[in-house]
């Protein structure tokens, strides 16, 4: 429930924030500052073992064809022209604890999240990918209320990645689409047998990672400030510590 790295106004070290913070910040500036300053979390909850394996597996199957230099067949279903892009710091760039990194100047953070892939399409240009694993009927679009959490994930690894100096070096651009490579498990099958069938399709995602900036500065804004913020409206974990404690008292 506590974390041993919390936001001290007066250090002047670099202070990390990760993808999944920011996100946090998003849904609710209270839960935020007292994780991140006060290092009260969350109640923690199982990891989703299911939606990992998959996502490891995905990483496995295109690094085949990354190794290759070769496109995969999906991305020929989908007429994208395209192949897993290989680079040395493919590994860093996708480890939780590293990841893709830049400074912050202005706040003195380091923002960082690990992409699940990226792709390389012809004039030096990369395309961010995202791995799901879901189990619906019907058909996967990102409409629903919860995938806007996904839209700025997306978002900020475009924003991260166009802040790798290296790659500004060798000329990369990084481009506004990205994808989703959603693993859908299908429910319509006579028997288990041991095996799950997925229906793989990738979903297309122009992203605008214009508000990014402005939400880091609110994010630090918000640590600096001495009061606990006002709770997000339609927060579950505030709302349920203040209709305990109306009881409760």
């Amino acid at each position: 429930m506590y974390q041993k790295r919390i936001f001290n106004p007066q250090s002047k070290t670099p202070f990390e924030i990760s993808r999944s913070g920011i996100e946090l910040f998003f849904e609710c500036p209270r839960c935020f500052y007292l994780k991140t300053k006060l290092g009260i979390s969350h109640p923690s909850f199982p990891a989703f073992t299911l939606n990992n394996a998959v996502d490891i597996l995905l990483k496995k199957e295109f690094d085949i064809h990354r190794a290759d230099g070769k496109t995969h067949p999906l991305m020929k279903t989908y007429n994208i022209n395209a192949v897993p892009f290989k680079h040395a710091k493919m590994g860093e760039w996708r480890n939780n604890f590293k990841g893709l990194r830049a400074y912050h100047k202005s706040t003195n953070f380091v923002i960082f999240g690990a992409v699940d892939d990226i792709w390389l399409v012809p004039g030096k240009t990369l395309k961010v990918v995202d791995y799901k694993a879901t189990s619906i009927n019907g058909k996967i679009n990102l409409d629903d209320r919860y995938k806007v959490a996904f839209k700025r994930q997306m978002e900020i690894y475009q924003w991260l990645l166009r802040r790798q100096e290296d790659l500004k070096k060798e000329g990369y651009q990084v481009s506004n689409e990205g994808f989703f490579v959603y693993a859908n498990a299908r429910k319509d099958e006579k028997a288990f047998d041991k095996k799950l069938e997925f229906n793989v399709e990738i979903i297309s995602y122009l992203g605008d990672d214009s508000w990014v900036e402005g939400k880091i500065i609110e994010a630090h804004n918000c640590l600096m400030d001495d009061e606990i913020p006002k709770p997000a409206l339609e927060c579950e974990y505030c709302n349920y510590r203040k209709a305990a404690l109306k009881y409760e008292e």
